[in-house]
């Protein structure tokens, strides 16, 4: 069957973007075996044509209902598949599906029979709410960065804004480049409505959330971007972490440093 992605250029960038972040999680080990997940609104790249494709599957129940995803389009990672083979074939481990008219159930349009990851619930449970804001995010991204999680197995770092004040503090592009900082949510079964609820609020604040021992949750305007604010938390991570191997405690910038820094980019304070 001819892919969906063919003449469509728009499209096909956006799906290949999340294939070559696909590719950096794995080379980065912060997708083991089939951690991880993607999902992406690929509404606005949707033509007429494509709205017309029959389903390919029987409709599946979301779990929940979602109004303002009603005639969506998605890209997801399928479930048990691999990012670094998403990395070399996006549709042979992902599919494009679209929400039906009830806003309670998905059905696979394209290009193959890939069910979405069973994560999918809370992914679009965050799009929902992202739509309802106004928000011009189209994008989330859960993954394993290492020193991160690191991190979150020490109570120091779970008190609020304590490891977001710490990793801005270890280079200045971190502030730039994640304004928001760290959002940290306590220990939840993965997968669960209770862990999908308690981002939700998080994401009030944060564009990043710490799940304590699990991984991190982003959302940006594509994924790309969403990859960017986890490798910048993750590289100050690391150099807090290369710091204490070294046998000293990091200074990070100071207060006032910060204050600068926050004034010359006009970041929220």
């Amino acid at each position: 069957m001819e892919s969906i992605l063919k003449n469509r250029p728009a499209l096909e960038h956006e799906i290949y973007q999340v294939a070559e972040v696909a590719g950096y999680l794995w080379q980065k080990g912060w997708a083991e075996r089939n951690g991880g997940n993607i999902t992406v609104n690929i509404t606005e790249h949707v033509d007429d044509q494509i709205r017309t494709l029959p389903a390919i599957s029987e409709p599946m129940a979301i779990g929940v209902t979602l109004p303002h995803l009603k005639g969506c389009y998605f890209y997801c990672k399928g479930t048990q598949k691999r990012m670094r083979d998403l990395a070399r074939c996006p549709m042979d481990n992902g599919s494009i599906i679209r929400i039906t008219e009830d806003c309670a159930h998905y059905e696979i349009i394209a290009d193959s029979v890939v069910k979405p990851t069973s994560e999918l619930p809370a992914h679009l449970s965050v799009h929902n709410y992202l739509l309802a804001k106004g928000s011009p995010y189209r994008a989330s991204l859960h993954t394993h960065p290492i020193e991160l999680v690191a991190m979150s197995h020490s109570k120091t770092f779970l008190e609020k804004d304590v490891a977001t004040r710490l990793l801005w503090s270890m280079i200045p592009e971190t502030k730039a480049f994640c304004p928001r900082g760290l959002g940290i949510i306590p220990y939840m079964l993965p997968g669960s409505v209770d862990l999908a609820d308690a981002t939700l609020k998080e994401l009030d604040d944060y564009d990043v959330v710490m799940w304590e021992k699990h991984g991190v949750f982003a959302v940006d305007t594509d994924i790309m971007s969403a990859f960017d604010q986890v490798d910048v938390l993750n590289k100050s991570a690391q150099i807090y972490i290369a710091s204490k191997s070294m046998g000293f405690e990091p200074d990070g910038m100071s207060d006032e440093q910060m204050a600068e820094m926050t004034r010359a980019f006009n970041l929220p304070k």
